[in-house]
């Protein structure tokens, strides 16, 4: 049987007008993924719809949050999904329209942009409440099928994974209580694809706009794919297009064989 190549990246746009002001349709043109998962679009329906985007040769699934101009999720899909669910489930934790599934042949992809604990933790136990149903709602999908959960995490999971470790100890990102729900994710059967394919090589994802972070590589590793442990072996490559600009944060990406 004939193996096919997927190529799935996901980016946080920072706004998806802004990215689009900011040679988004080009990167897509040229990119050419067949999966795109969008975090953050802060865009609601009406404004989408006077927007009039065209995204030429791709499926749209948008689940936007109810406060406008904030949050949110999208995918872009050469492929037709069988199924799409928007949410977790929770009225509580889905107004923000932070995750958006859709059902493949062969596996689930999750799109998932996840709370910002903010610089003074004060989100850091919704966080945590969000964390907890977002990985009982994934171990639920793999009894059906495995999961290709990708997005912006929001937390670097090791000292490797931000350029300044010892200064941001305890921030926002960095806690540990954040840092021990990501190697919980690990832990409960999902491989961190970028690890998997480039070991401990430091790349980042994410860069302050404050400081010329980004002209300065103090960056942060928080944007992931993580697949579901019986894709391990369809993983054949890992990437972040770190010099793709547009937003404050990089495309990241794998292409999974299967």
């Amino acid at each position: 049987m004939k193996k096919t190549a997927l190529t799935i990246v996901s980016w946080n746009v920072n706004g998806i007008r802004a990215a689009m002001k900011n040679s988004f349709a080009d990167w897509l043109a040229t990119t050419k993924p067949d999966l795109v998962a969008l975090q953050e679009i802060k865009i609601d329906d009406a404004a989408r719809a006077q927007a009039q985007f065209d995204f030429a040769g791709y499926h749209e699934y948008w689940h936007p949050a109810k406060r406008p101009g904030y949050s949110g999720t999208a995918v872009l899909s050469r492929i037709e999904p069988l199924n799409v669910i928007r949410g977790l489930g929770g009225a509580d934790l889905d107004d923000e329209g932070r995750v958006l599934t859709l059902e493949f042949k062969q596996f689930y992809l999750v799109n998932t942009y996840f709370p910002n604990a903010k610089p003074d933790l004060a989100r850091l136990d919704y966080k945590e409440d969000f964390n907890r149903q977002w990985l009982a709602y994934v171990k639920k999908l793999e009894q059906q099928k495995p999961v290709v959960a990708g997005g912006d995490y929001n937390v670097a999971r090791e000292a490797i994974d931000l350029a300044r470790p010892k200064d941001n100890e305890g921030h926002s990102g960095f806690t540990k209580e954040e840092r021990a729900w990501a190697d919980k994710f690990l832990a409960h059967g999902l491989i961190d694809t970028y690890r998997l394919i480039h070991g401990d090589k430091i790349q980042y994802s994410w860069w302050s706009y404050r400081f010329f972070a980004r002209a300065k590589n103090l960056g942060w590793r928080i944007d992931y794919w993580l697949v579901s442990d019986r894709l391990k072996t369809k993983v054949k490559d890992a990437f972040i297009q770190d010099t793709v600009l547009g937003s404050d944060h990089a495309p990241v990406g794998l292409i999974l064989t299967l």
